[in-house]
């Protein structure tokens, strides 16, 4: 049985992106689809004044992974040793990073500190490089965004507030499409941020790698899961103790976590809200649900291990420290 590392280690900042900077991108995941989407990210981040290095396997595919396990892994180490590099972008999620963890060099990224951004599947490597080395990461855009229509000015706002500024990013605005807020059980708490994608946090439990929720501002995403597999991961986090231990939580929007068939009078079926509701209403502390946190149109960029103020009187979600410093 695998040792659980509840240690939380004292937060390390990285330096914020500068014009002229180097970003690697790498491919800890899925493989990329169609390689022009790359190009066109790479042109787009080097008309915006930034150098851009590929790692040597990102483009290369190995069933629903972009290459084997170690040469995934290498690309990322290679990518965080490397000292022209400024910053590390996951080009996508997809499906495989937690398959890497057993095979990175944690010191050396401790030692070698520096922006990593992506969001979904990169969820299991943002969480296990916060528990080994205390490394403020980058719930955010992955690098084929930029150069295509998902690259929103909402999001851009979000990673240059997040990225490029050594100043705390605020209030979380709600998208372009602005949806009401659900605000439950009222009340203000603040803590670190933690979380990402629901699916990617179960997995880490019973793991050297568990997401610690003690004390801190727990934020949770999830994409075209039912409301009845969406029962089973908040159960699974529930018995963990992972919500009881929280200071608050924050629920992103969720895209199409509703019934995939719907027929009118079903009796057996319930939306998300109502899960919402069952799971938070009476759990004694603030509870927001509807940002656009994840696979959203407007994808706000969050730097995990900084503090974060939740206050679901008045529906408000901010990060009130830094994520990068000068």
């Amino acid at each position: 049985m695998p040792m659980i590392n509840l240690i939380t280690k004292p937060i390390i900042k990285p330096k914020r992106l500068k014009p002229g900077d180097t970003i690697a991108i790498v491919s800890p995941s899925s493989g990329i689809w169609e390689r022009r989407e790359l190009s066109q990210s790479i042109e787009a981040l080097e008309s915006m004044g930034y150098h851009v290095k590929l790692g040597d396997h990102a483009l290369k595919r190995h069933y629903y992974l972009a290459g084997s396990d170690e040469q995934r892994a290498e690309d990322l180490m290679w990518a965080f040793s490397d000292d022209t590099v400024d910053a590390i972008f996951a080009s996508q999620g997809g499906y495989g990073a937690a398959r890497l963890l057993k095979h990175l060099d944690f010191d050396r990224i401790h030692q070698n500190p520096m922006i990593f951004m992506g969001y979904s599947d990169i969820t299991s490597l943002h969480l296990a490089i916060a528990k080994e080395t205390g490394l403020v990461t980058f719930h955010g855009p992955s690098a084929l965004s930029f150069g295509s229509e998902a690259m929103t000015p909402y999001r851009m706002t979000g990673i240059q507030k997040a990225i490029m500024l050594s100043t705390p990013i605020g209030v979380i605005k709600r998208g372009s499409l602005p949806k009401a807020i659900v605000k439950l059980n009222g009340g203000t708490a603040e803590g670190a941020l933690i979380g990402g994608n629901l699916s990617l946090v179960c997995a880490t439990l019973g793991t050297p790698w568990e997401i610690d929720t003690r004390g801190k501002v727990l934020f949770l995403e999830d994409i075209e899961v039912e409301p009845w597999q969406m029962d089973h991961l908040l159960t699974h986090m529930m018995n963990a103790g992972k919500f009881e231990n929280a200071a608050a939580i924050v629920i992103g929007e969720c895209k199409a976590c509703e019934p995939f068939e719907h027929r009118p009078g079903f009796p057996n079926q319930c939306s998300l809200e109502n899960l919402i509701y069952e799971f938070f209403e009476g759990l004694e502390k603030p509870v927001l649900y509807g940002f656009p946190i994840g696979h959203t149109k407007d994808l706000a960029t969050l730097p995990m291990g900084v503090r974060a103020r939740v206050n679901a009187d008045d529906g408000v979600f901010e990060v009130i420290e830094a994520g990068v410093c000068d």
